[in-house]
């Protein structure tokens, strides 16, 4: 496949696009902007590959081979077998479908606290049906315990979930004690990674997961599809009905351009894997260093170790949340208080609280998200804006408020 450089990517990624990107975007693990290569092969094949890819004449024929072709595809940058990947609208379905699908006789599922809402609303669905939740304590860097797993009630566990990589903190976990535990005593391990991949490397093989959700969206692919992994002799209830696509397993006529469009975002990603990953840690962490010395007192919330490379979850002490995210808008910064699903709601971040951040912490963080487009440049305007924005509110609040 013929993939471009990744400087002619960001240029183009620049140059092509028709609508103006924010002053500064800085919310990219709410959503991206798809590669111009990505929205120049979608184009192509709703033009092109139109057909039905389950009908039986040539036009479904040239549909089914992009179809399988870009399954093929995903599945060596994912590691799995390409019979293992079921099509989906996006990272929430694929964990809907994870969860309910596992989810037969009534016990215990157990997740990390400070789940995503994709996974805390179905728990909460289930538990309508029977079911009760197990919480899997993280510490303060936001990272698992291990020492917790020999004691959680394995007797009566049926599920067990896990967000890989935080939406909020950025933290990545390390699943392998836990996945190994749930294969020794044959409990199916669900891992939410659609902030992980497309971002860090994933070997669907290796990781011990019984299925594995992403969406497209998050690493500049399109919005409205996703996929969930499931690991090969694995059955799934049913959650819809109507076809026989995806091997039986998510009736519906594929989306054979948005599906071309994710396997193409993913390929671009991976062939250039370690540049991205420099440039966006680089970026990170000189918007970090910017804000620790101007916005003092400032903290850092989670592992600075284990994280991703784009992700920076910074509170400002002293000040509130949803007041300095209205402010940044002001000023022309695009960010974020954490999930974008869980916008509109004015509780604390449910990830903060697990960490045991203080209540001026959680309630003063905020979420910047990096991403391709974003430059040295685009950093340091960033850097002087939002200190701008947290020292004039300081200077506002009154002795002993």
């Amino acid at each position: 496949m013929n993939v471009p450089p990744f400087a002619f990517v960001i240029l183009e990624l620049q140059k092509k696009t028709n609508m103006a990107l924010p002053a500064v975007y800085l919310d990219h693990n709410a959503t991206t902007q798809p590669y111009p290569e990505v929205v120049d092969l979608m184009s192509e094949h709703l033009l092109q590959a139109y057909g039905n890819p389950g009908s039986r004449h040539a036009a479904g024929r040239v549909a089914r081979k992009v179809l399988e072709e870009s399954r093929e595809s995903m599945a060596a940058i994912l590691d799995c077998d390409p019979r293992e990947i079921i099509f989906t609208s996006g990272g929430t379905e694929a964990s809907n479908m994870a969860l309910l699908g596992l989810a037969r006789d009534p016990g215990i599922i157990a997740m990390t606290a400070g789940e995503h809402p994709a996974t805390t609303e179905t728990r909460d669905f289930l538990a309508r049906q029977g079911f009760e939740s197990c919480i899997l304590n993280v510490g303060e860097s936001g990272l698992l315990d291990s020492n917790q797993y020999a004691t959680l009630p394995w007797s009566q566990m049926k599920i067990v979930t896990v967000i890989l990589a935080h939406n909020e903190t950025g933290v990545i976990q390390n699943l392998q004690p836990l996945a190994e535990m749930c294969a020794e005593r044959g409990v199916p391990l669900h891992v939410d990674a659609v902030q992980a991949v497309g971002k860090i490397p994933i070997s669907f093989r290796n990781s011990g997961a019984t299925t594995l959700a992403l969406g497209a969206h998050k690493f500049h692919g399109p919005r409205g599809i996703g996929a969930l992994l499931v690991r090969e002799g694995v059955e799934l209830k049913p959650m819809h009905f109507g076809g026989h696509q995806e091997s039986g397993r998510r009736p519906g006529t594929e989306p054979v351009a948005l599906i071309a469009g994710m396997a193409r975002a993913l390929e671009i990603w991976h062939a250039n894997q370690a540049e991205v990953a420099k440039r966006l840690s680089t970026l990170r962490d000189k918007l970090q260093q910017g804000l620790l010395e101007l916005c003092d007192p400032a903290v850092v919330n989670g592992s600075l170790e284990h994280r991703l490379p784009n992700t920076l979850n910074i509170a400002f002490p002293g000040l509130d949340g949803e007041a300095l995210l209205v402010a940044f808008d002001l000023e022309g910064i695009c960010c974020s208080l954490g999930s974008t699903c869980a916008s509109g709601s004015a509780e604390p971040a449910p990830a903060l609280v697990a960490m045991n951040c203080p209540e001026n912490v959680y309630k003063s963080s905020v979420r910047f998200s990096l991403g391709l487009e974003n430059s040295p440049e685009e950093i340091d305007e960033a850097i002087t804006r939002i200190a701008r924005v947290v020292n004039r509110l300081r200077a506002t609040i009154k002795p002993g408020e």
